[in-house]
């Protein structure tokens, strides 16, 4: 058992885009991203892992035709920033909220990514320590299956 942080909306069966609730439910995890040069535990796992450059952002905007996607930034549309100066994408994971089939509004960038200090709320993901991410991603693959229950 390892502590983690939700969403600052707590948990919800009706997810919706900027809520800052985390999704009830099953999530397959299914690719992840890493910081190279912050995070060396990012290639040791069975997931598909691709650095994180500081052109890839992830699109936010529901009526966008890459909503819930990731894209080359600069992007026209609203984005979040993958490179982050805090640091807590140095590990992150995709979850499989949303992305098939992807429904506008119900949500996007739901990752399983590193916490801050004090476990303060996320905007909706699932986030723990550096050292349980690295201690977890060995055994982690397109198959696990991650389950946010109350």
């Amino acid at each position: 058992m390892f502590a983690c942080a939700l969403g600052r909306g707590g948990i919800s069966a009706d997810k919706r885009e900027g809520d800052g609730a985390t999704p009830l439910g099953s999530m397959r995890i299914l690719s992840g991203y890493f910081r190279g040069d912050q995070f060396a535990g990012g290639r040791r796992t069975r997931l598909a892992m691709a650095p994180i450059g500081p052109d890839l952002g992830w699109c936010e905007v529901p009526d966008d035709r890459n909503y819930n996607r990731p894209v080359k930034i600069p992007y026209g549309a609203s984005h979040e920033r993958m490179r982050r100066d805090d640091r807590l994408y140095d590990a992150c994971l995709v979850l499989d909220w949303n992305i098939a089939p992807r429904r506008r509004g119900r949500g996007s960038a739901i990752f399983f990514h590193l916490a801050r200090p004090d476990f303060t709320p996320t905007q909706g993901c699932v986030a723990v320590t550096a050292r349980t991410m690295a201690r977890l991603l060995p055994l982690l693959s397109d198959r696990t299956v991650m389950r946010v229950v109350r």
